[in-house]
């Protein structure tokens, strides 16, 4: 009597024509995941530049200046308008934006793929994020 070792071409066969069904069903869910990677790249300078902003006011109340004097942050003189940076110079305080062009508080990944960051000099600023181009 022979006894059978390992599995049949059948049993092989569909294993494969199984897994090949779950490949391509679970392909797309990952195949483009590069959007999210921009979002998620135009969130963190968001919380770059909201942190950035907080340091350089943090920075002039604790040496008493006034709201329009600019400070001086790891030598970069960076010029203040009712307590937080202006526009101008919020790039100068985060020190890597690799991969982003950066003109007047404008930060471009792609297009329609930006944070501008507005200081309105009444004591507040905004960081708006558009990602519909991501």
């Amino acid at each position: 009597m022979n006894k059978q070792r390992g599995f049949t071409l059948i049993e092989l066969v569909l294993v494969i024509v199984i897994l090949g069904i779950l490949a391509a069903t679970a392909l797309p869910r990952f195949s483009d995941l590069s959007t999210q990677a921009r979002v998620a790249s135009i969130k963190g300078v968001a919380g770059a530049v909201r942190g950035a902003a907080a340091i350089a006011k943090s920075t002039q109340l604790a040496q008493g200046l006034a709201s329009g004097a600019s400070v001086t942050v790891e030598a970069q003189t960076i010029t203040m308008s009712g307590g937080y940076p202006t526009a101008a110079d919020i790039a100068n305080m985060i020190s890597d934006t690799t991969g982003f062009t950066v003109a007047g508080g404008v930060f471009t990944l792609l297009p329609n793929c930006t944070l501008t960051y507005t200081n309105a000099g009444a004591g507040a600023f905004t960081a708006v994020i558009d990602s519909s181009g991501c």
